[in-house]
C-alpha cells in the first residue's frame, strides 16, 4: 500500500472553506465569473462561441490543442510548442513530472515549506527527501549553502515552489542560476512549481525552463489568471523530458477536455487583459494588507512581493489550528493555520480576495485577535 500525508492545506479547505462568510485563506486572485470572462473580448463573448461551436464533445486534443500550446509557449523564451502538456491544473502537471521521473531510492531536495505535493509525493514514491528549510529572518529564501551540503553525486531532482506557496517570496533570476550551477554539477533535474507571477513586475520573473536544459516549468491558469475553475495547466520542458512524460500522462490524464482547452486558450489569448484587471486588484489590496500590518501589532508578516498569498505571524496565546477554528466559527473569517505547513504561529492569509472582503476580513480578525488584550 501506497503511505501519504494528508494534504495539510487542502484538507482544511475542503472541510471549511464553504463555511466561510470571509474568505480570506485562498491565494487565488479573486476569481472571474464566467460573464467577466465572456466579456473579455468586448463582444458578449462571441468570439469564445464561435470557438467552441465549431468543436464536437469528443476527447479533442489529448494533450491541449495546438492553439493552447501555442499561446502557453508564448510565455517561455526557449520552449517549442510540441513541449506543452497539457495537465489537470498544476497538481496535474507536477504530479506527471514526479511521476515519471523519481523511483524508489531516489534522492530529492526539497524547498521546506512549499506547497506539499513537492516533497511528500517523492515520499510517497520511495524517494529519500531531504528538506532545503526557508527562514523567516531572510525574506523566506533558503540558504544555497545548505543545498551545498544536501546536495550528492545521485540527487535525482530539486524540486522549488516559486513563488512559494505559502510565503509569496520570488526567488530571482540570480539565485536560480546558482541553483542550476549546483543541480548541473550532479546532473539533477530541477522541478519549479510556478503558478504565482508578481503582477508588478512580471517580466523580472524567469521559468526555470528558460534557465536549464533539465528545467521543467509546471503552471496554470488557477492563481495568476484567476480562473481555477477550468482546471488546466501544463508542464513546460525540453523535448526528450516531454517524449518521457508523454508515456505517463496517458496513465494519468486522457485529455482536459474540448470545452475547458478552449476557454483555457480563450484566456490566454486575452491575458493581457486578465492581467491588467489582476494588477490593479492586487496592487490596491497590498496597500490596504501593509497598512494594516503597519498597524497591528499582534501580526507581523514578510510581505509578498504582489504575489496572492502570504504568511503572517500572529501573536496569539492559543495554538494557531484552535484559533482558526474559532475564528471562523464565531467571526467567519477564514485563514489556513499554519500546522497545515508545518510552521504553527503562522498563517496563510490570502489577500487578494475581493477589496471588500478583505477589508472586512482584516477587521474581524483584529477585533478577534485583541481579545486577548
Amino acid at each position: 500500500m501506497v503511505k501519504i500525508a494528508p494534504f495539510g492545506v487542502e484538507s482544511w479547505l475542503n472541510k471549511w472553506e464553504k463555511s466561510a462568510t470571509y474568505d480570506i485563506s485562498q491565494s487565488t486572485i479573486a476569481s472571474l465569473s464566467m460573464h467577466d470572462l465572456l466579456n473579455l473580448d468586448g463582444n458578449n463573448g462571441q468570439e469564445f462561441y464561435a470557438m467552441l461551436d465549431k468543436q464536437k464533445m469528443n476527447y479533442g486534443w489529448i494533450e491541449g490543442s495546438p492553439e493552447f500550446k501555442q499561446e502557453v509557449a508564448k510565455l517561455y523564451q526557449h520552449v517549442d510548442p510540441e513541449n506543452i502538456l497539457q495537465t489537470n491544473g498544476t497538481t496535474g502537471a507536477n504530479i506527471l513530472a514526479l511521476y515519471a521521473l523519481i523511483n524508489r531510492g531516489d534522492h530529492v531536495i526539497a524547498e521546506y515549506p512549499s506547497y506539499q505535493q513537492l516533497y511528500d509525493i517523492p515520499k510517497s514514491l520511495g524517494a529519500a527527501v531531504d528538506y532545503w528549510h526557508i527562514h523567516e529572518e531572510d525574506n523566506w529564501y533558503p540558504d544555497l549553502n545548505e543545498l551545498k551540503k544536501l546536495i550528492r553525486p545521485d540527487t535525482k531532482m530539486i524540486c522549488l515552489n516559486n513563488a512559494n506557496n505559502p510565503t509569496g517570496t520570488i526567488l530571482d533570476r540570480d539565485f536560480l542560476e546558482q541553483v542550476v550551477e549546483i543541480a548541473r554539477a550532479v546532473g539533477a533535474y530541477v522541478l519549479v512549481d510556478e503558478v504565482y507571477l508578481p503582477l508588478d513586475h512580471p517580466a523580472d520573473f524567469t521559468p526555470i525552463v528558460d534557465l536549464y536544459d533539465k528545467g521543467i516549468s509546471t503552471n496554470s491558469l488557477s492563481k495568476t489568471y484567476s480562473v481555477p475553475g477550468v482546471r488546466i495547466g501544463w508542464t513546460a520542458t525540453n523535448a526528450e523530458l516531454a517524449d518521457v512524460f508523454r508515456k505517463f500522462r496517458d496513465y494519468t490524464m486522457i485529455c482536459g477536455g474540448v470545452f475547458n482547452d478552449q476557454l483555457a486558450t480563450y484566456v490566454l489569448r486575452h491575458r493581457d487583459q486578465v492581467l491588467a484587471r489582476n494588477r490593479q486588484l492586487v496592487l490596491g489590496n497590498l496597500a490596504i494588507y501593509k497598512d494594516w500590518n503597519d498597524r497591528e501589532d499582534r501580526a507581523s508578516v514578510v510581505m509578498p512581493r504582489s504575489v496572492s498569498t502570504s504568511f503572517p505571524k500572529l501573536d496569539v496565546p492559543v495554538d494557531i489550528h484552535t484559533f482558526c477554528e474559532n475564528l471562523l466559527k464565531d467571526t467567519g473569517v477564514l485563514l489556513v493555520p499554519g500546522d497545515a505547513f508545518d510552521t504553527p504561529e503562522h498563517v496563510r492569509l490570502g489577500y487578494c480576495a475581493p477589496e471588500v472582503t478583505l477589508r472586512e476580513g482584516l477587521k474581524r480578525l483584529s477585533k478577534y485577535m485583541h481579545q486577548y488584550d
